[in-house]
């Protein structure tokens, strides 16, 4: 059984099934996965290339053979991979004890908020795809994914419809994320809870260039690692798209790192037979075996929080629970408020954001749901999702996108028995209160009890206790004084069943005067014993101060580095206690209901074209270093994006003309290629810079750019293109179009292509990301 094999045998992948295409025939624009279809006898002749080198897996031909990136085409997503599985199962009578991997790519389109796909549709069509084959298939591949959220939502499809091994590999860049911003200790931590059966990273780079990557995952999951790098950074020679590593080059650079540790190995674009004989040839049958620090760690879909480094800080204050205002904005909706605190306690320094919102009368699953998503738009840090409703808990770990905290369990079976299946199937962090049927106990030995008890029910459905985090509870001074002590002491005694702690530090000083000098001093006491994340108001400099300085006296804070760069400030500025935000702040963060309101109020004080130079223009120019400095990433860059056009859109309004705009620029995606994600971003922050974009979308002939050429008479041309097999597409089409006099500048983009094939395919400029095509064209376009 392949499961059984995992982490023990060295398993090995095929390898680039588009050169293999590409060798035998494929022509520059064709779809590869029509040739299950067409031409069968080359796909059954790629398998077998590849099982007699040694790959000990048929990778089906259906990477992008999806319900919404076939639709409307010549071929159904059925009956493409339905042939596809007949091509596998020809090719396995050569090796009959090969598994066949049915291979998944991404959709082809941005999810939400980046985008407008829905969790629900990557969902039902990864579920229609693998309920269509699951009795023919051995595990599930996931390859080359750029965004976690898709790939949780795919995950769930197929465990929800099947029981199958899953194999999940993201592609990142040479900064260490992926396009929606994911980083590799992101990936594991979610991919990890999710329980898939290995993960890995694949395309992209080169093992060369992967290494750094790979060797971090190494450090931080005990799970099957797997990995499939490119044959290098490509090229372009003659026309084609070519990888210049050789075999061997790539075996020097792969076998030390398969050596650390890698469980599955195979390669990507460019690798072909000779690569895979060479790794079955020198690299070790069996698997090396690795230990590895089981640490507890929340994430968002970008950021990561581990435990243990330093004290972990939870925002409050989205709990209406004696907020009077938060309560009455729940009650009518104005979920702004919301979000407008969330990023308050964001710049104020939280690492996780505590977010509740019960309240009678409300349908609190669809309120968390909705609430859960609108913070994912413009909060990166990691949330905690806090209710006593079970639904309310489901429904919000299943739309959350990273490993969410959980709050929370106790003591009693029935709540245990409904909340860790929820924890089991979603893995999150589950906050766990030392309380039962009889109530908070009063001693710290009665509650320690209650903790041993969770930690080993939690064992019974598969939760480690590593993601367990145990909250000793806080009782009010001013009404059970003696047992503020117990409280502490109990943080000190369940510290050693090897878990991490949780208080509410507020609540101490309930019903006394000078709160903050009891929550202060508490705090103090509380770390002291070993408490991990305390549940604070982070806009409370002295508690902020307090946690600072315990970091620096514990040796968390190594040199004082942090401590010295807070206290060395002449003056700390606090964010603004206020529910709104001026247009600068609401752009800089996102925020799209609000900006159109925002722009109303600064168009009484100012000049529409005053607020575009010195308002907008300076808050997409800082949104463009933050994400070129990776302090932000493409959600929340698009976000900004979607905000400034709304405010330019308002603006526009107050012109006498609007032939302000820049441009007109023409973009597409070259003929052939049916992935726009990077055409689309290029779209929308180009537009928020104030240049008129005309998309002429995917798959786009030659011939029709040219036509739209002498239509609209562009100030520029943008090309894009995903694949390696359509490079030469845009080859042609920039050959068609420079033959025209005084053509306009043509730049290109996509994953697969580098300065230099830019160059060799005589586009005039090359443009790595949207960013760089807004500084390019603000210095061409006049």
């Amino acid at each position: 059984m392949l499961r059984k094999r995992l982490n023990k045998d060295l398993l090995i992948f095929d390898g680039g099934f588009g050169s293999q295409l590409q060798e035998l025939g494929m022509k520059a624009g064709e779809i590869p996965e029509y040739y299950n279809i067409e031409h069968p006898e080359t796909i059954i002749d790629i398998h077998h290339r590849y099982l007699k080198a040694g790959a000990d897996f048929i990778t089906t031909n259906t990477f992008g053979a999806n319900p919404l990136k076939l639709e409307q085409h010549k071929y159904s997503y059925q009956e493409v991979i339905l042939a596809a599985i007949q091509n596998a199962k020809e090719a396995k009578k050569i090796k009959p004890d090969a598994y066949i991997a049915l291979d998944i790519g991404p959709i082809g389109k941005l999810m939400e908020p980046m985008g407008t796909l829905t969790f629900d549709e990557v969902y039902q069509s990864v579920k229609q795809m693998v309920e269509l084959v699951k009795e023919d298939i051995d595990v599930v591949l996931f390859e080359t994914m750029t965004d976690i959220y898709e790939l949780k939502a795919s995950i769930l499809a197929v465990k929800e419809c099947s029981d199958l091994p899953i194999f999940a590999t993201m592609t990142f860049e040479t900064n260490g994320r992926s396009l929606s911003g994911c980083d590799p200790l992101t990936m594991v931590n979610v991919l990890e809870g999710l329980k898939v059966d290995a993960l890995g990273i694949n395309c992209s780079l080169g093992p060369n260039e992967m290494a750094p990557i790979i060797e971090s995952i190494l450090e931080s999951t005990s799970f099957p690692v797997m990995i499939q790098p490119n044959a290098g950074l490509p090229l372009l020679e003659d026309g084609q798209t070519v990888y210049p590593m050789k075999a061997d080059e790539f075996i020097d650079a792969i076998v030390p790192l398969v050596k650390k540790g890698i469980a599955i190995v195979g390669g990507c674009c460019g690798t072909t037979p000779e690569f895979i004989q060479k790794l079955k040839e020198n690299c070790p049958a069996t698997v090396t075996q690795r230990e590895v620090s089981l640490l507890t760690r929340v994430s968002s879909g970008t950021t990561t929080v581990e435990f243990g480094k330093h004290v972990v800080v939870c925002g409050e204050r989205l709990n209406p629970t004696g907020k009077k205002k938060l309560k009455v904005a729940l009650k009518e909706e104005r979920y702004d408020e919301l979000v407008v605190e969330a990023i308050k306690q964001e710049q104020a320094g939280a690492h996780v954001l505590d977010v509740n919102v019960g309240l009678p009368g409300i349908d609190e699953p669809k309120v968390m749901k909705h609430v859960i998503k609108l913070l994912q738009e413009v909060i990166q840090l990691p949330l905690q999702i806090d209710s006593s409703n079970f639904h309310a808990i489901e429904e919000a770990c299943r739309y959350y996108n990273g490993k969410p905290l959980i709050n929370s369990v106790n003591g009693k079976d029935e709540t245990m028995e409904a909340v860790f299946p929820v924890v089991k199937k979603y893995g999150g962090v589950v906050i766990g209160l030392a309380l039962d049927e009889n109530g908070i106990p009063p001693k710290a030995e009665q509650r320690f009890e209650i903790a041993k008890k969770i930690i080993n029910k939690a064992k019974e459905y598969g939760i480690d206790k590593k993601d367990i985090i145990i909250d000793c509870l806080v009782l009010t001074a001013s009404a059970q004084q003696k047992e503020v002590m117990e409280t502490v002491k109990a943080v000190s005694m369940v510290k050693t069943l090897g878990v991490h702690t949780v208080l509410g530090v507020s609540n101490v000083s309930f019903g006394l005067p000078n709160r903050p000098l009891l929550n202060k001093t508490f705090l103090a006491m509380a770390m002291s014993a070993g408490l991990d994340l305390p549940i604070i108001n982070p806009l409370d400099q002295e508690l902020m101060n307090t946690i600072d300085a315990f970091n620096v006296l514990y040796n968390y804070d190594r040199d004082a580095t942090n401590y010295i760069q807070k206290q060395a400030q002449s003056q700390v500025v606090l964010p603004k206690q206020t529910t709104s935000f001026s247009l600068n702040d609401v752009v800089l963060h996102g925020l799209k209901d609000e900006v159109k309101k925002a722009t109303e109020t600064a168009l009484k004080s100012q000049d529409g074209l005053a607020i575009v130079n010195e308002i907008l223009i300076p808050a997409l120019d800082q949104i463009g270093k933050d994400y070129e400095t990776g302090k932000i990433f493409l959600p929340q860059l698009i976000q900004s994006a979607e905000a400034s056009k709304i405010a330019f859109d308002v603006i526009k309004q107050t012109f006498k003309t609007t032939k302000s705009s820049k441009g007109p620029v023409l973009i597409a995606t070259v003929h052939g290629d049916i992935h726009d994600i990077g055409k689309n971003i290029v779209k929308v922050v180009l537009e928020s810079y104030g240049y008129q974009v005309i998309d002429l979308g995917k798959d786009v002939p030659a011939k029709v750019v040219l036509e739209a050429y002498h239509k609209h008479h562009p100030k520029a041309i943008g090309l894009s293109a995903l694949m390696t097999t359509t490079v030469v597409s845009m080859e042609e089409t920039i050959t068609l179009l420079k033959q025209e006099e005084n053509m306009c500048p043509i730049f290109v983009g996509g994953a697969v292509l580098t300065e230099d094939i830019a160059q060799d395919i005589h586009a005039d400029y090359y443009t790595k990301d949207a960013m760089a095509a807004v500084n390019l064209l603000n210095e061409i376009v006049h």
